[in-house]
């Protein structure tokens, strides 16, 4: 028999055990902090349910009752198992040891530190980062070269050189290549042929003399010019009227000249994703900053682009920070800005936009580096970071650092940094800043793992689209066997775009109603515009409190949540 004494402590034990709280992985805004109870402190139970009861019994045989490390270590096993079908936590904790290295190290220390993992780059490496003195001499502060990529330089050539002049398209589905869509200009006046061959990989455009044919050639001639792998024998033709509507959207559903960026605010000493989630106060140097990104607007009735902001509710703060920049417009999720969970360490009420971002900016009040693996999100690639730095007392002023990090498989992008790094002028700044986060995004859309996605996004489309205009055009020729089909989605899918996330959100909503069933080909029934419909601002249609894509699985699986696809 167990004595009182030892009952007493084992009971102790277990209330201890039953308040530790377990890190969650989270999906969007179902996540939450989960705790693992041993039985109901409240309530009496039959010994023979009781795990502890179980584990201190003794035997039937009467052997002797382990020692309280050995029941312990039993307790933890059997809570493991209790809990394999979770996944990985969501994080470990920062290293105390680096930790405290890193606080007690003299003199300034980079600003962002790569994981020990790897899995990342920075620019500036850290062995150039020798003299990073304000008045050293600037290479590379010109506002003027600083150039905003473009995801798909061609994605509007059907737009600028075919919807203004008498044009045909045809439709086919390859036996190898899938549905393929092909449109033919005839130039007459520039005495040339111009042609788009869209597939599931690319769309290939070529411009060709009609001094080099006899007659004019066919339209599988001309697919086999701009593809050799091409096999089929016939295209059919396009006759449906608004049929320039759903190729052009079809052709644009990358363009967005809307973005949103993260803004994270990292005061000197926090070292965890946490302690920087967690932070609510804005000192003087942070606002200042803010207002080099842009204007600090009022998100109740906001009509313009925001970046999956509520503006009607007010469930995701009541201010953010927006701006307008070269045609472009860029609302920031500023973590200090975006609600606060009392109790809630990971702050997921945040967490969810930025962890659902591309790329994030990073503001360091002190000398604590940033870590670039610190933020676990499998969405966010690229990290900006600025840390405000002493100038000479003769110049005056405020001076910024900036450096950047991204995983090793996004491609470097522009504009190039300066050597040093510093930036003392707010202008120079803005553009800079502004102009490389764009970049950063664009690049980001290279890796690995965005590309399978678009790859994903671009073939549900593309068969959408041939589909619909075949069926379409028979209907239009007057086929019996066919039926009317609706005209309303004609006109949502003529309207703007929301951007890659939420076009493959919606193309794999059709498709399947979780990432785990991508890899099955099945057919696609029904009004296909409906499917190419975009909005004209990202997660426009979405309402307030909707959970966003997984920002923390080990796998992009279940992204789309049941209320997202009804």
């Amino acid at each position: 028999m167990i004595n009182t004494q030892t009952g007493s402590m084992e009971g102790h034990k277990r209330s201890d055990w039953s308040s530790i709280r377990k890190r969650s992985f989270t999906f969007g805004a179902y996540g939450g902090d989960d705790r693992f109870t041993c039985g109901d402190e409240t309530r009496a139970e039959p010994a023979g349910n009781n795990i502890l009861n179980i584990l201190e019994s003794p035997s039937r045989d009467s052997q002797p009752v382990p020692p309280s490390s050995s029941r312990d270590t039993e307790l933890f096993e059997i809570i493991e198992k209790l809990q394999g079908s979770r996944i990985d936590e969501q994080r470990c904790e920062f290293p105390p040891p680096l930790k405290s290295q890193l606080l007690t190290i003299a003199g300034e220390l980079p600003l962002i530190l790569l994981s020990k993992s790897g899995g990342y780059w920075t620019d500036p490496p850290v062995e150039r980062l020798v003299d990073v003195s304000p008045t050293s001499s600037h290479h590379g502060l010109d506002p003027g070269c600083y150039d905003i990529m473009e995801r798909d330089g061609e994605a509007r050539n059907y737009q600028d050189f075919f919807r203004s002049r008498y044009h045909h398209s045809f439709t086919t589905v390859d036996p190898a290549l899938g549905p393929l869509v092909l449109s033919v200009c005839l130039e007459e006046e520039e005495n040339k042929l111009r042609v788009i061959l869209r597939m599931k990989e690319c769309s290939l455009h070529g411009v060709f003399s009609l001094s080099l044919f006899p007659n004019i050639p066919s339209a599988v001639e001309l697919a086999k010019m701009l593809c050799d792998r091409v096999t089929v024998s016939k295209f059919d033709v396009v006759g449906y009227l608004k049929a320039p509507e759903l190729i052009t959207t079809f052709d644009e559903h990358r363009v967005s000249p809307n973005f949103k960026f993260g803004v994270l605010y990292q005061k000197d000493g926090q070292l965890t994703e946490e302690e920087i989630l967690s932070n609510n106060q804005e000192s003087e140097e942070f606002k200042e900053f803010l207002s080099v990104l842009g204007e600090t607007i009022q998100l109740q009735g906001f009509t313009r682009f925001r970046g999956g902001l509520d503006v009607s509710h007010g469930q995701t703060g009541t201010e953010a920070i927006f701006t307008s920049f070269h045609g472009r417009e860029v609302m920031f999720h500023v973590a200090t800005k975006l609600p606060f969970t009392e109790g809630d360490p990971q702050q997921l009420q945040r967490k969810r936009h930025i962890g659902n971002d591309i790329v994030a900016l990073v503001y360091q009040e002190g000398g604590t580096p940033f870590l670039s693996d610190v933020i676990k999100s499998h969405f966010l690639h690229c990290f900006l970071v600025v840390r405000r730095i002493q100038r000479a007392e003769e110049a005056g002023g405020a001076a910024y650092q900036v450096s950047v990090t991204a995983r090793e498989d996004v491609p470097p992008f522009g504009p190039v940094l300066p050597d040093p790094p510093i930036f003392t002028d707010r202008f120079q700044l803005r553009e800079f800043l502004l102009t490389k986060l764009i970049n950063a995004e664009i690049s980001c859309y290279k890796a690995e793992q965005f590309s399978r996605l678009e790859l994903r996004t671009r073939s549900s489309l593309l068969e959408s689209l041939q589909s619909e205009l075949f069926s379409r055009s028979q209907v239009m020729m007057g086929d019996p066997s066919l039926a009317p089909l609706p005209s309303e989605g004609v006109r949502g899918a003529s309207e703007g775009s929301g951007g890659f996330i939420e076009n493959f959100k919606r193309a794999i909503r059709v498709r399947s109603h979780s990432f785990e069933t991508l890899g099955v080909q099945r057919k696609i029934v029904g009004n296909a515009s409906q499917r190419l419909k975009t909005e004209k601002e990202c997660d426009s249609d979405k309402p307030p409190g909707l959970p966003s894509l997984s920002d923390s699985s080990a796998e992009l699986k279940d992204q789309t949540s049941p209320q997202e696809e009804t």
